[in-house]
């Protein structure tokens, strides 16, 4: 097991779901952030922070 820098976890879930969200037009967000969260160890306020990252990118701000 490896010991990543702090962060790093949230980024690779980032890159993860942004590549789903582009290759998987029927992927809902909810679920993707789900899947990041078990996938990459996150916790309850990654994935707070993950759906406020996604829906303010869309939103345009």
């Amino acid at each position: 097991m490896s010991i990543l820098p702090e962060g790093e976890q949230l980024r690779k879930a980032i890159r993860w779901i942004s590549g789903e969200l582009q290759f998987r037009e029927d992927a809902k967000l909810s679920k993707l952030i789900e899947e990041a969260c078990l996938k990459f160890d996150l916790s309850p306020t990654d994935a707070e922070f993950l759906t406020r990252f996604y829906t303010e990118k869309e939103s345009g701000k």
